[in-house]
């Protein structure tokens, strides 16, 4: 669920079928190198909720202690806010073009559903619901198949690289997609669900190896639908100069190729895998603030049994129901859902690499020369992007030059 929430969300949607128009396959290698960075956080937090039974946010009050922890809970709270109602946004919009449901009673009937999902089914299968009919998806990959690209030209776009002959507004534009990009692939929220589900199915060492599988292969497959997007869109809208702002410009990509069903079948894979979208940015929110304060949590108990955990996020998906009904363009939402994101990524996964290589804590699976590695690696480099996002974002007015 994490993958195909994660990466084929609304704002992976906007993000990669942008890319993929505005600058053909030159994107691809930075869709590649932030797969490979959450693939890392995702399987330190995991290795973390498995040996130490903690959640990300509880390492976080330990270790940034209280006043920092708080400016950190606060500002992951109005990301994860924004991100969630960026989400019922996206699969609102879905709805109306499946069905010319009016937008904002999609929106409010499809929260009630969500909030009804989680109350109802246990853990695992909303993991399982959400997770598996997400993998609609994979159409814009068979798609990408189905319309024969230049397969030399995708593969020399996983070579990082800066197209040439760009003028200085599109070499900012061109930086600031880069930016957004590491953003969307590496939320923070992802990271928070990840490790909240780790502790709710009761990991301990002996799933190490699975956590490790599902790290790679399944945020491999999630990294494989977002450059399908893209590419499509690069060789679909990128010659036409069609700009695809909208979620409904990407389910054409499939529409092309395939006609009427594969319209549908896009649809309703970008439906569930944005609605398991913002299940998990509601739940992740909720599990941090509960975690943080030490109150009971997870949908293992029933939801009585966590009263706060529960009210909170009930709460969350009012709240950002109530967002959506402002009538804010959803497009805005999932820029400032992007930029907000990327502020807060470094100290998401600042906390995360000081325990997990602390032997004391982790024993002898403490991080090795690869995960201490990657992991300080990655921490530099969305520090450097969290730095570069407000200018670039002001500079290009949001990526639109």
């Amino acid at each position: 669920m994490t993958a195909v929430g994660g990466f084929v969300d609304i704002s992976e949607l906007v993000f990669a079928a942008r890319a993929g128009s505005t600058f053909g396959y030159a994107l691809i290698w930075v869709f590649a190198f932030s797969t490979v960075g959450i693939m890392t956080f995702s399987e330190i937090s995991g290795r973390v909720a498995a040996v130490a039974k903690q959640p990300v946010f509880n390492l976080m009050r330990h270790r940034l202690g209280l006043k920092l922890g708080l400016i950190v809970l606060a500002a992951s709270a109005i990301s994860n806010l924004i991100t969630c109602a960026a989400e019922i946004g996206g699969i609102a919009l879905v709805l109306n073009y499946l069905t010319g449901a009016p937008y904002l009673v999609a929106a409010a009937g499809l929260t009630l559903a969500l909030i009804v999902s989680i109350w109802v089914l246990p853990f695992k299968w909303i993991e399982r619901s959400y997770g598996l009919l997400g993998l609609f998806m994979i159409v814009f990959a068979v798609a990408l198949v189905a319309i024969h690209p230049p397969w030399d030209q995708i593969a020399k776009g996983f070579v990082p690289q800066v197209p040439q002959g760009l003028s200085t507004k599109e070499l900012l534009t061109f930086a600031y997609f880069t930016v957004a990009i590491i953003s969307a692939v590496m939320f923070p929220y992802e990271v928070y669900f990840y490790s909240s589900g780790g502790i709710e199915e009761q990991w301990s060492p002996k799933d190490l190896l699975t956590n490790r599988v599902t790290s790679i292969v399944g945020m491999g497959l999630g990294s494989l639908l977002a450059i399908s997007i893209l590419a499509n869109s690069a060789q679909l809208f990128g010659p036409a100069n069609v700009d695809p702002a909208i979620p409904g410009s990407a389910a054409l990509e499939a529409a092309i190729p395939f006609g009427k069903w594969g319209l549908i079948l896009a649809l309703l894979g970008m439906f569930f895998a944005i609605a398991g979208a913002a299940v998990e940015t509601c739940l992740a929110n909720a599990y941090s603030i509960a975690q943080f304060f030490g109150w009971k949590w997870g949908r293992h108990k029933k939801p009585w049994e966590a009263p706060r955990f529960t009210v909170t996020w009930i709460a969350l998906f009012v709240l950002a129901l109530g967002i959506v009904l402002t009538g804010v363009d959803v497009m805005t939402l999932v820029e400032f859902a992007v930029l907000f994101s990327i502020l807060v990524l470094p100290l998401t996964y600042l906390p995360l690499l000081l325990l997990s290589g602390d032997r004391k804590v982790m024993g002898q699976h403490a991080n090795g020369a690869v995960a201490k590695t990657l992991g300080w690696l990655y921490f530099w480099i969305v520090t450097i992007a969290a730095l570069a996002a407000l200018p670039l974002y002001f500079l290009t007015s949001g990526g639109n030059g």
